[in-house]
């Protein structure tokens, strides 16, 4: 049986406020976990929203040495892929802050998906609740690399990780956290703008089940939107 979304809707009047929005949330969700049990595990998005992101928290003061990372999906590419979510994060911010670099856990795509998605079940497996979980939405309703038609990875023995190797875009080999392993978290916000977006917003609101919904944390998610796509 699945578990029903609860959605909470926010609307932003540019994707440029949206962003800023994010980055003091970001922070703001940093600060406590770290006061409240003095470590922030944050797991990172892939796209060009998530990605201004990442660049404007390169300016923030923060604890750093707190901070670990994590990856919601990762393309099969070797490591210094320009398309490779690990890669875009670095270049826009993981590498101009002291994060240690023992605490940004890469998902070793290079390896094949089947390899990759056993090793970082590995690596989450002494993990508990994410305090954070940023994702994106694709134009079909995808999100990570959960992909409509897919196995999502939504029950309770499901897979921290999934193989995944039908991508619709390319690559077609991919790894993924699960829906069930990605809603295990405190907070989950999508972050969501352009104008491509606005059908699966729409069918999103409507209720038809896309990937995007199959993310049920206990707490609900947070959906953040540019007006446009309303």
């Amino acid at each position: 049986m699945t578990t029903r979304q609860l959605c909470r809707w926010h609307t932003f009047a540019t994707a440029t406020v949206l962003e800023r929005a994010a980055v003091r949330r970001i922070v703001e969700a940093a600060s406590a976990a770290i006061q409240q049990r003095g470590a922030f595990h944050l797991v990172l998005a892939g796209g060009t929203t998530p990605r201004r992101v990442y660049e404007a928290l390169c300016s923030v003061a923060a604890d750093w040495s707190c901070w670990h990372i994590y990856f919601g999906d990762e393309r099969c590419l070797p490591p210094g892929d320009a398309e490779r979510n690990s890669r875009m994060a670095a270049k826009a911010w993981l590498d101009h802050v002291a994060i240690p670099v023992a605490q940004v856990h890469v998902m070793p795509a290079e390896l094949g998906a089947i390899e990759a998605a056993r090793r970082y079940a590995t690596t989450l497996g002494s993990v508990g609740e994410f305090d954070l979980v940023l994702l994106g939405l694709g134009e079909d309703g995808h999100t990570a690399s959960l992909f409509p038609d897919q196995d999502w990875g939504i029950a309770a023995n499901s897979p921290d990780v999934l193989a995944v190797f039908d991508a619709p875009k390319p690559p077609p080999e991919r790894v993924s956290i699960s829906a069930h392993r990605l809603g295990q978290a405190r907070e989950v916000i999508f972050l969501v703008s352009g104008a491509g977006k606005r059908d699966a917003v729409t069918a999103w609101r409507s209720g038809q089940l896309i990937p995007a919904t199959s993310i049920t944390p206990a707490l609900g998610v947070e959906v953040w939107l540019e007006q446009q796509l309303l």
